[in-house]
């Protein structure tokens, strides 16, 4: 399998994570406060929304590299 093959499945499918979940959280963790022994830390929880436009896009290049890669083959 072509490496052009590979980057069309992993775009299709990222894509397809991206339609179907819409985004993903994550956790970051902040220092606010230290003083002498005590420190103060805050948990923020972010969240990344994927548009609906970019997971379109991908699987659209993916199909286009994918069909392009096996006429070309």
């Amino acid at each position: 399998m072509g490496l052009v093959k590979i980057v069309a499945i992993v775009l299709i499918l990222a894509g397809s994570f991206g339609l179907v979940y819409g985004g993903f959280s994550y956790t970051k963790d902040t220092q606010e406060a230290k003083i002498g022994p005590l420190e103060l830390s805050v948990k923020e929880t972010k969240t990344v929304n994927i548009p609906i436009w970019a997971g379109v896009v991908a699987i659209a290049t993916g199909s286009g590299l994918l069909l392009f890669s096996s006429k070309r083959s």
